[in-house]
């Protein structure tokens, strides 16, 4: 059988990559080996391995790479993860890596099997986030991937435009949007359940990163300006989770922990939602504000109204139910102010999906298996220079 080595290093992108996990894993002719690394082992971003755990899906792999305390130089962890996966994959060479996404650390992974020869395929490359370090490991991580699973058909064109093949660029649909249509959801007496807040009124889901792009403002002065919005608009819960392992997470972390502290009864802190949480908070929420791709990937299939905040998520498409706004507190308050109108959340409702892809998962297994025993897999990558077919992630018959 092939094998399929499958990397996850947060929380977001192993709530993504969950279904194709779980139909390899079930596969009789490929063999799954789920490596996890990052976050997901790091004690103060949530230790979520428990999730995988929970899930009941087999790791063949725990590799910590994050030093233990916070504040280490990016490129020292880009360092520290090239070498502890260039040692894994000297000793477990798979005949393919599934990756996806843009994190530095990802970028590492990439880059350790690139330099092994080991073929790479690639979920949600073609995006742009002009905000965040994220853009150029994306399309650094594109360069090195030999298949493309991109999530709507101006990603998939953007990938030819940068030289990937067209049979080698599969638009399959974003995963999120999966998730939300097939993933069973809790109702909302469940999630205030296992939240411990009362969730029965209007609540905003609220997640902040730094922007991480050169010359990116203070991760300490963007929270505190969210926060300062958050605590001028009155008659909303908010429901606050913990940032990601990016430079100043650590800060942005604090100051919601702080908001939340400080107004008891009008917010909760929790440093991970996990997947089916968080997904049932963004279906009830009645706004979903932050920078987190997820607010403007994932709310257009809920038709949920969305606040997005600065510059970290600039070049993705926004669709009718998100308010963009910058980082400064007078701008965040309108924003919220208007997307909590009943106007905003009619508006908001009619919106949809561009990253609809039917059956995203399933087509991505099929892809992989098709390629695995293709020969061009392992063949040297060629530049390709021609013209840029149309794309539809969506499947005939919606």
């Amino acid at each position: 059988m092939s094998t399929v080595t499958v990397v996850t290093a947060t929380r977001a992108e192993y709530g993504l990559l969950r279904p194709v996990v779980q139909k390899l894993a079930s596969c009789r002719d490929l063999s799954l080996s789920l490596v996890v690394t990052g976050a997901h082992l790091c004690a103060r971003l949530g230790a979520t391995v428990a999730e995988i755990e929970a899930d009941g899906l087999p790791i063949a792999a725990r590799l910590p790479i994050f030093a233990e305390a916070p504040g280490e130089p990016v490129a020292r962890t880009i360092a520290r993860t090239m070498e502890v996966f260039d040692g894994y994959f000297a000793a477990h060479p798979p005949d393919l890596l599934l990756l996806l996404g843009d994190r530095f650390e990802i970028f590492a992974v990439a880059a350790a099997a690139a330099a092994r020869h080991i073929p790479i395929a690639h979920i949600s490359g073609g995006d742009v986030t002009r905000g965040a370090a994220d853009e150029y490991y994306r399309h650094c991580i594109t360069q090195m991937a030999a298949l493309h699973f991109p999530s709507c058909a101006d990603s998939a064109a953007r990938l030819v435009r940068m030289g990937q093949e067209p049979g080698r660029v599969f638009c399959v649909g974003g995963l999120g949007d999966e998730n939300i249509r097939t993933l069973p959801k809790m109702s909302r007496q469940e999630l205030c359940d296992s939240t411990g807040f009362d969730l029965h009124g209007p609540f905003a889901l609220v997640t902040y990163h730094p922007e991480t792009a050169p010359g990116a403002p203070d991760p300490a002065a963007q929270a505190a300006a969210l926060c300062r919005a958050m605590a001028a608009v009155p008659g909303v819960f908010w429901l606050l989770t913990g940032s990601n392992a990016d430079a100043g997470g650590q800060q942005c972390t604090a100051a919601l922990r702080a908001f939340a502290a400080a107004h008891p009864g009008r917010a909760g802190f929790v440093q991970s939602l996990g997947l089916r949480r968080y997904l049932s908070a963004m279906q009830y929420a009645a706004v979903v504000a932050g920078n987190s791709s997820s607010g403007v990937v994932e709310t257009p299939t809920f038709g949920v109204p969305a606040v997005n905040i600065g510059s970290r998520q600039a070049g993705r498409i926004l669709c009718d139910n998100v308010i963009g706004c910058p980082g400064e507190a007078g701008a965040i308050e309108t924003a919220l102010r208007t997307a909590l109108t009943p106007a905003f959340a009619a508006r908001a409702r009619a919106v949809r999906s561009p990253y609809y892809g039917g059956d995203t998962s399933g087509r991505i297994l099929a892809a992989l298996r098709a390629a695995l025993a293709a020969p061009w897999l392992r063949a040297p990558k060629t530049f390709y220079d021609g013209p840029v077919p149309a794309f539809d992630p969506a499947p005939a018959g919606r």
